[in-house]
């Protein structure tokens, strides 16, 4: 589907978007404009604000649980995302939380987290007609189910998958607030996503899915987010975008609502997910998440690159690091190339996680 769409009927053209700091267009692309805006504004959700108020404010600042925070919060992922990848001080653009942190360091986010608009589930939407609450619950159960689908399918890129089905839908809160009275959006029970997205095509000239691509490609994210998010529906997805248009179809059918089972299972196949392991998976999911206590699996690690991940997980830096255990950087260098051979990770942020799931740290 082309990006510009018709000006009748109230159809708004993509490429009429005012660029950033410039003097807004003439309506309707000016509203379109607004939309943008409106969105990089949506408010934080409050407890999601004191956590990463509480981890940047500790003590030692814990950079795990300002991820967590912020990974579990889409105007939160939106804020810290844009500001990271602002003046494209990194060659391709940031594409995972844990890096974007890295980046700001625990005061920038919290700086960011601090200053944003904020919501409470039990006040009013804000304005919003499509509830944050009700975005936020979607989008972190499609987020939840990428990562089991990217765990048994043996997905290398994590990060970046928690991000793109974060902010898969995105493009939701700018037609929400483009076409206020468009009711498609709360009819999940009875439409498949498909079928909406075809609603909104025929109805309004835009959909979703291309409007969530402009959006990333505004913040400038990597072009592979940018391509997952706006192909995701697409019946020839592949790659991340086969990735976020599975996890998404299956958080719609955890949540209860309408999909269509060939076009899951076709999903599910350009995944490289058998139909075994995708029945598994819509059986599990809906289940309460279980303890990582549960979670049994030898460890190949020594007592002391265990040690260095358990720091890496409380957010010190190598420097402390090496102070903490009387060694000097390069060894703690060494030490963490060594856990990655021994455990598959890519990075230190992969590391800490898979030590985490597996309960060894």
């Amino acid at each position: 589907m082309s990006v510009t769409a018709a000006h009748s009927n109230g159809k708004v053209p993509l490429h009429e978007t005012a660029k950033p700091g410039s003097r807004p267009a003439a309506a309707p692309g000016s509203r379109l404009a607004e939309a943008f805006e409106a969105v990089e504004r949506v408010p934080v959700l409050i407890e999601s604000r004191q956590r990463v108020i509480a981890a940047a404010t500790a003590e030692t600042a814990r950079a795990g649980e300002i991820i967590e925070a912020v990974e579990s919060d889409v105007a939160l992922a939106i804020s810290v995302l844009r500001q990271a990848n602002r003046g494209g001080l990194v060659a391709g653009g940031i594409a995972g939380i844990p890096a974007a942190v890295e980046v700001l360091k625990p005061a920038g986010v919290l700086a960011l987290a601090g200053t944003a608009p904020s919501f409470d589930f039990f006040d009013s939407s804000g304005g919003w007609e499509l509830k944050p609450e009700r975005f936020r619950v979607h989008a972190l159960a499609a987020q939840r189910a990428a990562d089991r689908l990217g765990r048994v399918v043996g997905w290398s890129e994590r990060d970046e998958l928690a991000v793109a089905a974060l902010l898969h839908d995105v493009g939701r809160l700018v037609i929400s607030r483009l076409h206020p009275g468009y009711k498609v959006y709360f009819d999940a029970i009875s439409r498949t996503p498909e079928q909406r997205l075809r609603e909104e095509r025929e109805q309004l000239g835009i959909d979703h899915a291309l409007v969530g691509g402009v959006l990333a490609r505004r913040w400038n994210m990597p072009s592979r987010i940018a391509i997952a998010i706006e192909r995701h529906h697409a019946e020839d997805a592949e790659g991340l975008a086969a990735m976020i248009g599975t996890a998404d179809m299956i958080a719609h059918y955890c949540q209860g609502e309408a999909v269509a089972p060939e076009r899951l299972r076709a999903g599910a196949e350009r995944c490289g997910l058998s139909p075994e392991g995708l029945r598994d998976l819509l059986y599990e999911l809906p289940l309460p998440v279980q303890d990582a206590s549960r979670i049994s699996e030898p460890c190949p690690l020594s007592a002391r690159e265990l040690d260095v991940l358990r720091h890496l997980s409380e957010g010190m830096v190598y420097k402390q690091i090496a102070s903490e255990m009387h060694l000097s950087v390069s060894t703690i260098r060494t030490h963490l190339h060594n856990v990655y051979g021994k455990i598959g990770a890519v990075d230190r942020a992969q590391a800490v996680l898979m030590a985490r799931d597996r309960n060894w740290i």
